[in-house]
């Protein structure tokens, strides 16, 4: 099975980066059976890393109005984005946009789940927040347990 980890985001905008920052740890743990990749957010390049892929955990930053470090997890596979997902990602269109165009040209991955860390301070060179940071961490250590289940 080819399980790939896409981090969606910009590393200098602050929360925006968070999807990196998930990326990044995951490499850093030289967990076994996975392929990471990071990304902007542009859908072409999005549906390009789709290929090949059996699972795939997209994790992006997004502004919907939850408090900062919220944490929203969609199964892509088994049931469209909810109609406001395309405003929860800080690319605009880019990750939602993706995932639907994969879905209609019957390139979208057996599995794909989705993670949108909720942000705060999208500022051009500050940090993670606090709270996304703790959701990084969250979301790391949730993605290699499932990994490592595979």
């Amino acid at each position: 099975m080819r399980i790939r980890v896409i981090g969606v985001g910009n590393l200098d905008r602050g929360d925006d980066g968070a999807g990196r920052a998930v990326a990044r740890r995951l490499r850093a743990t030289e967990l076994k059976g996975i392929e990471v990749a990071e990304q902007e957010g542009e859908a072409t390049s999005l549906l390009n890393q789709f290929e090949g892929a059996d699972l795939v955990y997209l994790v992006d930053a997004c502004l919907s109005g939850a408090p900062a470090g919220a944490i929203h997890r969609f199964d892509a596979a088994a049931a469209p984005l909810p109609g406001k997902i395309a405003n929860f990602s800080s690319h605009g269109f880019g990750l939602a946009a993706a995932v639907e165009l994969a879905r209609t040209l019957g390139a979208l991955p057996p599995r794909c789940i989705v993670y949108a860390i909720e942000g705060e301070n999208f500022a051009v060179g500050v940090h993670l927040s606090g709270a996304v940071q703790t959701a990084v961490e969250t979301v790391t250590a949730e993605l290699i347990s499932l990994i490592s289940r595979q």
